[in-house]
């Protein structure tokens, strides 16, 4: 089951303020591009706007109430007149946009009403795009589509001027922590999945991932051997860091857990406890806090983000490692 109208409207209450209007003054627009990044709740508004269009009986003329055969079918996804297209296999074919407009082309099963939804909408084909162009150019009055995308840039013009742009923002690391809180995340550790990410899905990912637990102990562990010696650090990163953090993607995940770190002792430094995210390693943050500098702090905050630049430019991962170790070490920034 996707989310309920509250559900949504507390991640997303701009677009949830637009529906309703909308919906009340029966001025739903034919079109709708929903955009923004992963994990926003777009593919769920889809299903939200479905529902209202086909709840028997919606609260104050718009909330879907979830429970009539109309709610439940699209829940399930087998309402007969809710059509959701996803890409088959890499891209969006022309196949598929003219199987759609045939089944469109019917009268509506159970009433005049239909509703589409394109998911990776940036993903059609040149022709596939222009096929839905025609369809999108001579809208049947009763007819909604809905067009999903995180790469509107990646669209024909033709189409997004023919559409309503609805922008779903990113949510804020306040409203993360309450909504993983919500999801059932340990409240210890929702304020450092908030900073590691803001996408809600990939967040409650980490949140039960053996990896990711793993990945914060071997960063922690770096970090303090990182004080103690040259020499154990090399040994700790052929050992721990470089069998845990092989792909490009974990190594930068990696560099983030580290560079959270840093933060913490500077926020400590400043008196700023309440913006501490390692909540359950506090008190020995609070130690090594005491051996540091801000101003030596700062500079490995530096190295950290300058080995994320390094990386992305497709540096030795290796080298960079063993680079960024002995910076953290003296202290320096970057060369």
């Amino acid at each position: 089951m996707g989310k309920t109208w509250e559900q949504l409207e507390a991640i997303q209450p701009v677009v949830l303020k637009m529906f309703k209007n909308s919906i009340v003054k029966d001025r739903l627009a034919h079109a709708y591009l929903f955009e923004g990044m992963k994990g926003t709740g777009k593919r769920e508004a889809s299903m939200l706007l479905a529902k209202s269009r086909f709840c028997r009986e919606p609260l104050d003329g718009y909330v879907p109430c979830e429970t009539c055969s109309n709610c439940k079918r699209i829940n399930s996804g087998n309402h007969p007149d809710v059509h959701i297209l996803e890409p088959d296999g890499l891209s969006i074919k022309k196949s598929q946009i003219q199987s759609l407009q045939e089944e469109f082309s019917k009268t509506g099963v159970e009433s005049k009403r239909k509703l589409y939804v394109i998911v990776h909408a940036d993903r059609m084909t040149v022709n596939a795009a222009n096929s839905l162009l025609k369809f999108l150019e001579e809208p049947h009055s009763e007819t909604t589509a809905v067009l999903i995308t995180e790469q509107s840039q990646q669209m024909l013009p033709t189409i997004l001027s023919r559409c309503q742009t609805i922008s779903f923002k990113p949510l804020s690391p306040a409203e993360m922590i309450q909504q993983l809180k919500n999801n059932g995340v340990d409240p210890a550790q929702a304020p450092l999945l908030a900073q590691i990410t803001n996408n809600m899905d990939e967040a409650l990912q980490y949140s039960s991932d053996d990896w990711f637990v793993q990945a914060q102990k071997i960063v922690l562990k770096l970090y303090e051997v990182v004080k103690k010696n040259p020499l154990e650090a090399m040994v700790a990163l052929q050992e721990d860091w470089f069998l845990h953090f092989k792909e490009k993607e974990q190594i930068d995940r990696g560099l983030d857990l580290l560079l959270l770190i840093f933060k913490d002792l500077l926020y400590i430094q400043l008196g700023k406890q309440d913006q501490v995210v390692h909540l359950n390693e506090r008190n020995r943050l609070e130690q090594f806090a005491l051996q540091s500098s801000t101003k030596r702090l700062t500079e490995q905050m530096t190295a950290v983000l300058e080995a994320k630049r390094k990386l992305q430019a497709n540096m030795n991962p290796q080298l960079l490692m063993e680079q960024l170790v002995l910076k953290l070490q003296e202290g320096s920034s970057f060369v």
